[in-house]
């Protein structure tokens, strides 16, 4: 059974950072595109930021580009969100995801597994 376990969230304010981990368990990732998501109350969730784990290629919504960045430790079974220049804006849940094809895709529905989600709070 794939396992996500977030960590990291908190309380930054306007411009400082955040980093996000995802730790994964239960399968072998190679084949897996890892997405992170965010979502605030009444809308729906929000593509954030994706790495294929075989290769590391990343893709990003253009709200975050330039200021987050994807990472993984193959090592670790871990994924990685730096936030950098964090907005009120970026306030949220976010979430961990998993898919299990080595095909990209910014729409929440193609993940199959989630983390329990992680608060992300931007002062201003």
């Amino acid at each position: 059974q794939v396992q996500l376990v977030e960590s990291g969230g908190g309380l930054a304010q306007t411009g400082g950072s955040l980093r996000l981990s995802c730790t994964a368990s239960g399968r072998t990732f190679t084949s897996y595109v890892m997405g992170w998501f965010r979502q605030v109350p009444g809308e729906e969730r929000e593509f954030v930021a994706a790495v294929r784990w075989a290769g590391g290629v990343t893709y990003y919504a253009d709200s975050v580009k330039g200021r987050f960045t994807i990472s993984r430790d193959n090592a670790k079974n871990t994924v990685y969100l730096q936030m950098n220049s964090l907005r009120p804006e970026d306030t949220a849940v976010y979430y961990c995801a998993a898919r299990p094809l080595p095909i990209y895709s910014s729409d929440y529905r193609a993940y199959d597994y989630w983390g329990q989600g992680t608060q992300v709070t931007v002062s201003s």
